[in-house]
């Protein structure tokens, strides 16, 4: 394979589709859908066959690189729009493509009857486009470009119906938070450029050793801090709840196929600059990952916004990406990402369903029961709540086993034993949202008739709902594992041998039945609801803190926030308002004031003059007289 032959092509649908929609959108119309799903379904089609080509090469030749055109040439450095097709961009691209084409056919339906129907599919397929120059961009810079422009989309797509305050509200919010995450990237990228004097990945991988541990260590945590912004890790993740204000195949899209698994990718393509730190940038990603996965599972836990409880769940489950990756199981980190985009977008979407038919109604506590009004959505999320609950044989038992079968066998037991108890608590908070929404008597807002999905939301369920129960096949031993083909560009992952084999599956499985078992002892069932109250009495100062988010949103909004605010007044109304301007009024007041005095000098008789004239010849004559005297 001496050329990425069809990633251009890959790349260049969706962002064609973007482009004809945004123009053309309005006389289109209705068949802006159509299109949209056109164009990210047969980027999915170029993607399946760049990666049966793959397969079909030696493991050594599954590498090219494609240079599109030039992009920066200024001196000896030069640069361009080049893309890479390796075993880890195929998969991103399978990933992006595939789940994104389910998420562009539901769309169709879910979005039928918006105003701006063609504007939210160009920027669909825009989004995919600029993730799809992420993942196959072989520089910093493109990478930098993607990064930026799934950024930007997450803005407008968060924003869409922004003539709600609080939609604008979490763009914004999104779009300010991720900033931060940003310039630290873009500082890293300075960083590695400086001490390499390039910005090919692939020559950055390559001699990230030269770097030094010092060095290797501050670009790797500044790429790091990128990613906790893109990827929602603390302490930059408090966008992500808030972005659920945008349609729900938004969220679907942000949080299973783009965006969110930017920073997981990156840190898996740049891994050999984080191990040249000597296991320093490793050991803050692998905790950092660890403690976030916690601590967002917590909150899903005391949430009762359904989109709320699988955004914070979206956090978790990247925090367990990221001790992946900590701990040097970057493949076991992709096999996550990967499972979780099939059961993280089949429930975003079953969510969307139960909007699209209750007006909109996110409070668990105001519905019940839909299970015998919705069987396809209820059965569809039932899969997708086993798989990411760890229960054999869902995909996710076999993911989330990878990860914390590493976190053992590479020595981190720490990480390990955090990553089993939010395994437990995953399980339970996903087991009490299923409860509350689809069991027990049918209850539903009042002027509201639930009904199951239409067809075309149907369409993206079910396969996500199939790929959510068989998707773990394809990190087992046969024609193609995943791990074992993710080998060349991320390296071997350890297993776990002997009875190990064994034992640390079963701990996973028993930790998410151990979860599923509370959430319907506390939500379902005889007694249920005392022994909640018991529970939330035990809990106390806990259970509340979870409830309001652990105050993180208030301690920065009175530590960042509201001195921001104070200081943007000083500025506005002291150093601009009385300094700036009033330096530039003062003076416009001065000669005016001055000009209305003098202009009195301006009689318009000639005698005046003439008088004035005869004063001033006296007045110079007498004193040059006076300088000849005194001489």
């Amino acid at each position: 394979m001496r050329e990425a032959g069809l990633a251009p092509f890959i790349v260049g649908l969706p962002l064609l589709g973007a482009v004809v929609l945004l123009v053309f959108g309005r006389r289109i119309g209705r068949a802006s859908g159509l299109i949209a799903s056109g164009a990210i379904g047969l980027a999915f089609v170029l993607g399946v066959i760049t990666f049966a080509r793959l397969l079909g090469l030696p493991a050594e030749e599954r590498e090219a690189t494609q240079r599109v055109f030039d992009f920066i040439t200024v001196g000896d450095f030069s640069t361009g729009v080049s893309l890479l097709v390796d075993q880890l961009s195929v998969v991103m691209v399978l990933v992006v493509t595939g789940v994104g084409t389910l998420i562009h056919i539901y769309s169709i339906s879910y979005m039928a009857g918006d105003p701006r129907y063609s504007r939210f599919f160009g920027y669909l397929n825009l989004f995919a486009a600029f993730m799809l120059l992420l993942v196959l961009g072989d520089n910093l810079l493109l990478l930098y470009v993607g990064w930026e422009g799934v950024g930007l989309c997450s803005y407008l797509l968060i924003g869409f119906w922004f003539e709600r305050p609080i939609a604008a509200t979490a763009a914004k919010k999104a779009f300010l938070v991720n900033r931060v995450g940003d310039f630290a990237f873009m500082i890293g990228i300075f960083v590695l450029f400086v001490s390499l004097g390039t910005l090919d990945l692939l020559a950055i991988n390559a001699n990230a050793a030269a770097m030094g541990a010092g060095l290797s260590t501050a670009a790797g945590l500044l790429l790091f801090l990128g990613a906790t912004g893109k990827s929602a890790q603390i302490p930059l993740y408090v966008w992500l709840p808030d972005a659920m204000e945008g349609p729900t195949p938004v969220s679907a899209l942000i949080h299973a196929a783009t965006m969110v698994t930017a920073g997981v990718y990156m840190v898996a393509r740049l891994s050999p600059v984080f191990e040249a730190s000597g296991g320093a940038a490793l050991t803050v990603v692998g905790y950092v990952g660890a403690l976030t996965a916690l601590w967002a599972a917590l909150m899903a836990s005391a949430e009762y916004d359904i989109k709320r409880v699988l955004a914070y769940s979206t956090i978790s489950q990247l925090g367990y990406m990221f001790l992946a990756l900590g701990v040097g199981a970057y493949s076991a980190a992709i096999f996550h990402l990967v499972t979780h985009a099939f059961f993280k977008a089949l429930m975003f979407l079953g969510a969307g369903a139960i909007m699209h038919v209750l007006g909109g109604e996110v409070d668990m506590r105001r519905m019940s029961g839909l299970r015998r009004a919705m069987p396809i959505v209820a059965y569809t999320f039932a899969a997708g709540v086993l798989a990411i609950s760890g229960i054999i044989p869902f995909a996710g038992f076999f993911s989330k086993d990878a990860i914390l079968a590493s976190a053992w066998i590479e020595g981190n037991f720490l990480l390990w034993g955090i990553g089993t108890v939010t395994a437990l608590l995953t399980a339970f908070y996903m087991a009490r949202l299923y409860i509350r929404v689809f069991e027990g008597r049918l209850e539903t807002p009042e002027g509201t008739h639930a009904h199951d999905a239409p067809a075309l939301m149907a369409a993206a369920l079910i396969p996500l709902g199939v790929l959510s129960v068989i998707g773990g096949v394809i990190n087992l031993p046969g024609l193609v594992t995943l791990e074992h083909f993710l080998e060349p560009a991320l390296g071997e992952s350890e297993v776990p041998t002997g009875v190990l084999t064994f034992l640390l599956p079963g701990l996973a499985l028993v930790a998410g039945a151990a979860g599923l078992f509370i959430g319907r002892r506390l939500y379902m069932g005889e007694g249920a609801e005392a022994r909640r109250a018991r529970l939330v009495a035990a809990g106390g100062p806990l259970v509340e803190a979870a409830r309001n988010k652990f105050y993180v949103d208030r301690i920065y909004a009175a530590t960042i926030v509201a001195p921001g605010r104070a200081l943007a007044s000083f500025c506005a109304d002291v150093l601009d308002g009385r300094g700036i301007e009033g330096v530039v009024n003062g003076t416009a007041t001065f000669i005016g004031r001055s000009s209305q005095s003098l202009r009195h000098l301006q009689t318009g008789y000639v005698r005046t003059y003439g008088v004035t004239f005869l004063f001033g010849v006296v007045l110079v004559f007498g004193f040059l007289l006076t300088r000849v005297v005194l001489a």
